[in-house]
């Protein structure tokens, strides 16, 4: 069942250096985040400035090579799935808001330089580098917390045979790759991590946190409080 909530748009808008403490791996080139060591400071890698990109991917064991996020999905039978990158916005204005492909929702603030925006919305699964979000870290200060997520839009949810993964591209230090794993058969939708800026130091946390419904209950477990309503794309 397709989940197509939209929000109503609020008012106000060389060699890599080591893992800053409290990554999750230890190659010099990637930080996995995992349960054990779910954070990472982008501000301890010289990592706040320029575009950060963050890029959803899957894989599946069933097939040779590596697809987009949005191919088919093995063992989820032939339907097609369209599975969106999206992410809840809080600057430090006190301004609040969604981006994402539905309602073409595209970039945030709504008007001016985005310091987010999505790359487009690729619905069949032949975009190679599949969906990418920019983030623009020259802007730290203005930014509060931004929480990344995916959500079905269409097909039924099969998480353990698309076998995610998310990787973020700072300007400056290691990639830094969280896995969806433990998948939840029963949710449409998954928290992927957490930018939050802690008095200046913009670190992120690892969620990978299932939510059996759209971005109307993402809201809701993070207390971001936006009014939603129905939507399309």
């Amino acid at each position: 069942m397709a989940i197509d909530y939209n929000k109503r748009p609020s008012q106000g808008q060389g060699a890599a250096p080591p893992p800053a403490a409290g990554g999750g791996g230890v190659s010099l080139s990637k930080v996995t985040l995992t349960k054990s060591a779910p954070s990472v400071s982008l501000t301890k890698q010289g990592a706040t400035s320029g575009q950060l990109r963050v890029n959803l991917q899957w894989s599946s064991g069933a097939a040779p090579q590596k697809k987009g996020l949005f191919g088919r999905l093995a063992g989820g039978g032939s339907g097609a799935i369209d599975l969106d990158l999206a992410c809840l916005w809080e600057f430090s204005d006190g301004s609040k808001g969604v981006v994402q492909a539905l309602g073409n929702a595209f970039q945030a603030p709504y008007r001016g330089a985005p310091i987010i925006r999505l790359d487009g919305d690729d619905r069949s699964g032949s975009a190679v580098g599949g969906e990418n979000m920019f983030i623009d870290l020259s802007r730290v200060n203005e930014i509060r917390r931004i929480l990344v997520f995916t959500f079905i839009y269409e097909g039924v949810p099969n998480w353990a045979s698309a076998d995610g993964v998310v990787t973020l591209y700072p300007t400056a230090g290691p990639e830094i790759e969280v896995r969806l794993d433990e998948p939840d058969p029963g949710s449409p939708t998954c928290v992927i991590a957490m930018l939050e800026n802690r008095g200046g130091e913009l670190v992120v946390q690892r969620e990978v946190r299932y939510i059996r419904g759209g971005q109307a209950d993402v809201d809701r477990a993070y207390g971001w409080g936006m009014e939603w309503t129905r939507g399309s794309k």
